[in-house]
């Protein structure tokens, strides 16, 4: 599905014309609630680049919406860092100083576009980033990755925001928000069937393949 007939059909079922910008806000009001409720494998992406000496902040790239794993790669190992919150890193590291400095463990949102690594890092290392990217919207493309993968979830979770903003009745938005539930359910089962489990994400014990 394209923009123009998820538009088509959102003023249609709703018997209503709305402007561009009304149409752009259900659409991406919808983009935002899909994409924070699924894990969508086709969606991840690896930034890979250079850690530096006595930096403890990394730059996240500009289609960041949540990180996966980050692993600190040396000449002899990759090593998984475990994700805390920034409070931990100033309760574990208060004192950032050269003395303190070393392999990082441990990192923290620091900020919508940065991380922080604690402890700061020593040496200049490389860095292995794996995030699930936010995909371009349909509003800006023509076309995006729901469009052309999960258009249902699209299309209802798109008029369950424009019935609301009709102030429409409560049992008609009830059946929308249902048939959202239900696309959002087969897009899981769609994601659950191409996703090999992270354990590192899921918490699962690993085992050793014998």
């Amino acid at each position: 599905m394209n923009y123009a007939s998820l538009k088509t059909n959102i003023e249609d079922i709703c018997e209503t014309s709305f402007t561009d910008d009304q149409l752009a806000m259900f659409t991406q009001q919808a983009e935002e609630k899909i994409l924070q409720t699924v894990d969508i494998p086709d969606l991840r992406a690896s930034d890979d680049g250079p850690l530096v000496a006595s930096n403890k902040l990394y730059t996240l790239p500009t289609d960041h919406l949540y990180t996966y794993s980050i692993a600190v790669i040396t000449s002899s190992t990759n090593t998984f860092l475990l994700n805390k919150d920034v409070n931990f890193i100033r309760e574990a590291y208060p004192i950032n100083t050269s003395a303190k400095y070393g392999l990082p463990k441990f990192y923290a949102q620091y900020s919508a576009t940065q991380i922080e690594l604690a402890p700061t890092p020593d040496a200049n290392y490389e860095i292995e980033h794996i995030y699930a990217r936010y995909p371009t919207s349909i509003v800006s493309g023509s076309t995006s990755w729901l469009g052309d993968n999960a258009s249902a979830a699209l299309l209802n979770g798109a008029l369950v925001e424009a019935i609301r903003f009709q102030k429409g009745e409560a049992d008609v938005i009830a059946n929308y928000e249902k048939l959202y539930l239900q696309s959002i359910v087969l897009l899981k089962n769609f994601g659950d069937g191409k996703l090999r489990q992270d354990v590192y994400r899921s918490g699962q014990p690993r085992q050793a393949v014998t």
